[in-house]
């Protein structure tokens, strides 16, 4: 049950932030989102935490703004939450981004503008810049666009996204499900639901749009200890996803499958022979993934891990 009722008028745009654990950070990612100029969007809090110091701090900042909403979730895994965020909002236009990152005061407003000029866009991904020095800027994941693009049937395709910038239109979820929950950090499969949900759009003719001026900062630091575990699990992910596809019987997924992991084998063989150490997290993840999704039914039709078709959520909004 969450703690406070949403309106009976849908806002223009709904922000999502999905949080387990961290309310070290969840403070100012909050603060920054509602600090957009934005004039009609509410936030959603989806929380998984283990403890109850997450909603203490989203409370306390709900009691001076009601656009802001906390929903406690027992049920671990990120596209869990993303499902719950999305049957618990109402807007058109959903805004997600992580509770380690920082949004500047356009970023909805940027958000609703791209729509608005492509209206055939059905999902978004913006850049995520690393929070950090330009020193420190290699340990934080980013995702970083030279200029706006799109991908679509007959317009190009390549396998992108990050989950600390992404928005949507709703009517994409209502028309090809919502989060494989089998995919995703906290899920069985570990990682990967955001390029699962984007290539799932485009098998439907959905259009992606991608757009440089839609950022982001994050504050996500990983440490060098870190990275073969974050490499490991992004591999895992990316093996089950792109095996799912195949188990679909989808030839261009294989074919991305194979080029992906050629290009990581390039990139190791090139450190080879520039004499720096070379790391096989990526890789044996990858195989370890395509591996494991064979342990899930797959649900040819929705493309879907069977244990994790997720449609429904859309449909009914929690009470």
């Amino acid at each position: 049950m969450s703690t406070r009722g949403a309106s009976d008028r849908a806002p223009a745009v709904s922000a999502i932030i999905c949080t387990r654990n961290r309310p070290d950070k969840i403070g100012t990612a909050v603060r920054t989102v509602l600090a957009n100029e934005h004039d009609d969007f509410t936030l959603t809090v989806i929380d998984q935490s283990t403890d109850d110091e997450t909603r203490s701090i989203v409370e306390a900042i709900a009691e001076s703004d009601p656009r802001l909403r906390y929903v406690p979730m027992d049920e671990v895994g990120l596209s869990r939450a993303y499902n719950r965020g999305i049957a618990e909002s109402a807007g058109p236009i959903l805004a997600f981004t992580d509770d380690d990152c920082v949004v500047p005061t356009d970023w909805i407003t940027s958000i609703e503008a791209a729509f608005r000029s492509e209206p055939d866009g059905e999902l978004l991904y913006g850049q995520v810049i690393a929070l950090e020095s330009e020193a420190e800027k290699g340990l934080t994941p980013q995702l970083l666009f030279d200029g706006p693009g799109r991908l679509a049937k007959g317009e190009g395709f390549r396998v992108t996204g990050m989950g600390a910038n992404f928005a949507a239109r709703r009517r994409l979820f209502e028309s090809i499900g919502g989060f494989d929950e089998v995919l995703g950090g906290g899920g069985p499969l570990k990682s990967s639901q955001d390029y699962d949900l984007a290539y799932r759009a485009y098998c439907a003719g959905k259009v992606i749009l991608t757009r440089h001026d839609v950022l982001i900062r994050h504050d996500g630091r990983r440490e060098h200890d870190d990275w073969p575990t974050l490499m490991t699990n992004y591999g895992f992910g990316d093996g089950a996803f792109y095996t799912k596809h195949v188990r679909c019987r989808d030839p261009y997924a294989l074919r991305l499958f194979a080029t992906q992991a050629a290009r990581n084998a390039g990139r190791q063989l090139f450190r080879v022979v520039r004499r720096r150490p070379m790391s096989l997290a990526y890789l044996r993840g990858m195989a370890t993934g395509a591996r494991s999704s064979f342990a899930y039914p797959v649900d040819r039709e929705s493309r879907m891990y069977a244990d994790g078709i997720t449609g429904e959520l859309v449909e009914e909004k929690v009470a």
